[in-house]
């Protein structure tokens, strides 16, 4: 027994001793990207430049040890240098005008409005987690656990996943990696914005319809939706059969974030009746690899259950399943959950998940694109299996028992706020 409790203690010291020799790399919480050839950016006149290379991030470099502790990630596709269109906002789409400023917990964002009213919004591909840093991890000097996890997102997944959406007829936010060069348009935000890449994409909110599909009287978030379903009753539906293939789909790219915020909706009108089709949006996760002893023990159903490693098999999918998933589908035959997972299996062959890959530069392709692609092919052919299980799971939560996230502040009769389509 005492030799055992010693041979405890020795693993436990050296791995203390790993872990704080694979965050001493670096004391840095945020950095921003890099451009490549280009000695002296504050001299440097963008105008004279169509396009720049640069590179997401070198914040991830990492040793052995770190690697071992950490993980390997997409360390070398955030390092490696990508040729990236210059915008500037007084020429983009002919002129477009800053309207706030947004984010998340770790993105910075500027929404726009373009002359014809459509709205885009400008997310930054560099990642800050300050935000989501607890005390005690500042206080045990931990904290670059969670600076790095960002590593583990693909710097340009979302391109692949709108790539893949289209072939599956599911909207998406038609995301672009831009160069935002300072300038005068940015006033106040030059120090916060100017010389960094964003992804340019659509707002999945408007007023002004711009996706393909005809008669659409706006764009709304999940919140206004609810909103419109207290005025408008039976008469507003959701298209489920289009979001249980979103949702299937966010099965097969690992993209495991996917609360109600990061949806939004076009409503169409027919006749005296309207029909809200989804958009996905917010793609940061897609592809999530996580690997190395640390995140390996943090991805555990048993720790943080809905954190899921993008593998070749999804091995928990209740950490799937989320309120947005029971607040909408919970009334769902299961014919249309294995009518869509057929319908993908179908439609996204190994030859269409390969050539999707044409969105990345082929240094990136050449870095992760197999391992991911292998992966999708994998989850494609157990889809089945998937589907039904996802069913099952969102019957067995059943309704919610509190608002769904972000509709807090309305006022909703007491079956509104239990699922989309629950009866008074």
């Amino acid at each position: 027994m005492k030799k055992l409790f010693i041979g405890l203690l020795v693993i436990i010291v050296v791995f203390v001793l790993l872990l704080y020799w694979s965050l001493s790399s670096t004391d840095m919480q945020f950095k921003r990207n890099e451009l490549i050839n280009i000695d002296s950016v504050e001299s440097i006149n963008f105008k004279d430049y169509d396009s720049v290379m640069v590179a997401a991030s070198t914040l991830y470099d990492a040793d052995e040890i770190k690697r071992l502790m950490q993980g390997e990630h997409y360390r070398k596709v955030w390092a490696a240098p990508v040729k990236v269109p210059v915008v500037f906002l007084d020429t983009l789409f002919g002129g477009v005008t800053i309207i706030e400023e947004g984010g998340g917990k770790q993105t910075h964002s500027l929404k726009l409005k373009a002359d014809n009213g459509v709205l885009y919004t400008l997310r930054s591909i560099n990642k800050d987690p300050q935000p989501l840093i607890p005390e005690f991890a500042k206080t045990l000097g931990i904290e670059n656990i969670i600076v790095d996890g960002i590593s583990a997102q693909h710097p340009y997944g979302a391109l692949l996943a709108a790539k893949l959406s289209e072939a599956i007829d599911v909207l998406h936010t038609n995301p672009k990696v831009v160069f935002l060069p300072k300038q005068e348009q940015l006033k106040s935000f030059n120090a916060k914005f100017g010389n960094r890449i964003f992804l340019l994409e659509y707002e999945t909110e408007s007023d002004v319809n711009w996706t393909d599909y005809t008669n659409i009287i706006k764009i709304v978030d999940s919140e206004d939706l609810q909103q419109l379903k207290l005025e408008h009753g039976t008469n507003l539906n959701i298209d489920k059969q289009l979001l249980i293939r979103a949702r299937l789909f966010d099965f097969l790219i690992g993209d495991w974030d996917r609360h109600s915020k990061q949806w939004g909706w076009a409503v169409q009108q027919r006749a005296d009746k309207y029909l809200a089709i989804p958009i996905a949006g917010d793609r940061d996760n897609a592809f999530f690899d996580t690997d190395g002893i640390i995140p390996s023990i943090l991805s555990n159903k048993n720790v943080v259950p809905e954190l899921r490693p993008f593998e070749d098999d999804i091995d928990f999918l209740e950490g799937l399943v989320y309120p947005f998933d029971r607040y909408f589908l919970l009334n769902s035959p299961e014919e249309l959950f294995v009518t869509e997972a057929l319908h993908l299996q179908m439609v996204l062959t190994d030859d269409v998940i390969d050539e999707a890959l044409s969105v990345w530069p082929t240094n990136i392709v050449d870095l992760s694109g197999k391992e991911i692609t292998a992966k999708i092919k994998s989850r494609r052919d157990k889809l089945l299996e998937y589907a039904k299980g996802f069913k099952q799971e969102i019957d067995r939560q059943g309704q919610l028992d509190d608002h769904l996230k972000g509709s807090e502040d309305l006022n909703l009769p007491a079956h509104l706020k239990q699922c989309f389509d629950c009866e008074p």
